[in-house]
């Protein structure tokens, strides 16, 4: 399984950007998948979940704010993110996780402006 995550690049403080994550190699229509993001200088951190239900969970500093969503037709998961801040930079990698673990997207990197 290979993911693919792009979709990120500077953005003003107020912006948005749109993060995909594409699959190749299997299906992850029935995975549990998930954004994680790491700023400089700190550990790697869960921003939002999505089951293969489309149930989904959001880490609190980005309620209200980021949205994820699946398509399966494409075997890709987005990150919608609105009212982008500062403290949002950080490099974004998306992750799936199959009975034999959990696979990794390479990272994108997400820089906002104040």
């Amino acid at each position: 399984v290979q993911l693919q995550a792009s979709g990120g690049g500077l953005v003003q403080a107020g912006g948005s950007l749109r993060l995909s994550c594409a699959a190749s190699g299997s299906s992850v229509s029935t995975k549990y998948m998930a954004w994680y993001r790491q700023a400089p200088g700190k550990q790697r951190e869960l921003v939002a979940s999505i089951g293969s239900s489309g149930g989904t969970l959001y880490a609190e500093f980005v309620k209200g704010r980021f949205t994820v969503s699946r398509d399966n037709a494409k075997n890709t998961m987005y990150l919608q993110m609105n009212s982008l801040r500062p403290e949002d930079t950080a490099v974004y990698y998306c992750a799936a996780r199959f009975l034999a673990g959990d696979y990794w997207g390479q990272g994108t990197l997400v820089t906002v402006s104040s």
